[in-house]
């Protein structure tokens, strides 16, 4: 059971470092950086969604507020 779990962890860690080269190839890159640069939205607009929750109650903050400020997508860049 060990040695299947051991196994499994040097197979996803080999698949990821031949995807990571791949990428780099084809000229794809690795936004390192990106959930640092995105904090600081995320919690100006979280702030925002306070001060709309304070000022409409619940309603008007599921109107105004984006709770997806963290985009995904954009962690694989083009070079």
């Amino acid at each position: 059971m060990i040695f299947s779990l051991f196994r499994l962890a040097i197979w996803l860690t080999g698949a990821a470092v031949i995807g990571y080269f791949v990428m780099q190839h084809f000229g794809y890159e690795v936004n390192w950086r990106y959930y640092d640069e995105r904090k600081i939205v995320c919690q100006e607009k979280l702030q925002q969604c306070q001060k709309d929750i304070i000022k409409t109650g619940l309603q008007g903050a599921r109107e105004t507020c984006n709770f997806q400020c963290v985009d995904p997508s954009i962690l694989i860049r083009k070079k």
